[in-house]
């Protein structure tokens, strides 16, 4: 992207753009570089951080594939990356439908214009915290069969919503809306055993963006997979969740996993 101004939006760091940032993307704008080069003054380690995430997309988005998942809701999604769900899981399902979903105009606007002609794929402007309007979204519904296992991807989404909002509940409805044998894939910040003075430094800075940070414990991230069975090797630190070969060069500062609903 330019810095030309699409909204008055683009003047404020935005998280999904400053997350294209981090992942070394050219999809963002003046604000949010500033905003993310703050960030790495404090956690130099974040850019990094941001691939290693990405590498556990692509590992939990081929399994849920290999166990015949068809359908992918993608929520929280932000600006389409290389290695983009629909890319990747159509390495192993070329028949897979995928629905992108993120609540900013700027990420919504520039994915559906790269994504309309690629078939079997639907872009929605949504919110987490108002699963019931996005589940009845009519290109949701024209896209994804909810009577047939669906994979609910919630990667580093979650830790930008506030508890006020409760999105436990959130995600629970989303599982109720789903039948058994769909997948909850979900990744989550967290800063345990980060100085306290650094993670308040770090939340500082997004208190001014597009969101807040909520980074949250092992067990407050565990809550999230009720109703689901977990699979091998359970809640762990994104680098162990089924690595495959994938350069892992740091502690992610996240948990990663992938549940079964049942």
């Amino acid at each position: 992207m330019t810095d030309q101004p699409i909204s008055e939006a683009t003047a404020r760091p935005n998280v999904a753009r400053m997350y294209d940032y981090f992942l070394g993307g050219s999809h963002n704008f003046a604000a949010d570089r500033a905003a993310a080069e703050r960030v790495l003054e404090i956690f130099p380690e974040t850019g990094v951080a941001a691939q290693t995430n990405r590498h556990f997309l692509r590992r939990a988005v081929r399994y849920a594939a290999a166990q015949g998942v068809r359908q992918f809701l993608d929520i929280g999604a932000g600006l389409p990356t290389q290695g983009t769900v629909h890319e990747v899981v159509r390495t192993v399902a070329p028949d897979a439908r995928v629905v992108y979903v993120d609540y900013d105009e700027v990420a919504v606007a520039y994915a559906r214009q790269l994504l309309t002609d690629v078939p079997g794929t639907a872009v929605v402007q949504g919110d987490l915290c108002r699963p019931d309007d996005l589940l009845t979204h009519p290109d949701v519904r024209a896209t994804l069969d909810l009577d047939r296992p669906v994979a609910v991807l919630l990667l580093a989404v979650l830790h930008f919503v506030s508890n006020d909002d409760d999105p436990w509940a959130a995600v629970a409805r989303l599982r109720d809306a789903t039948v058994p044998g769909s997948h909850l894939v979900l990744s989550h910040l967290t800063l345990d055993g980060i100085p306290p003075e650094l993670a308040e430094r770090g939340e500082a800075i997004y208190r001014n963006s597009s969101a807040p940070l909520v980074p949250r414990t092992h067990a407050e991230t565990l809550r999230f997979f009720t109703g689901y069975d977990l699979v091998e090797p359970g809640l762990v630190e994104t680098t162990r969740w089924r690595p495959d070969g994938e350069p892992e060069l740091v502690n992610s500062h996240g948990y990663a996993g992938v549940g079964v609903r049942r």
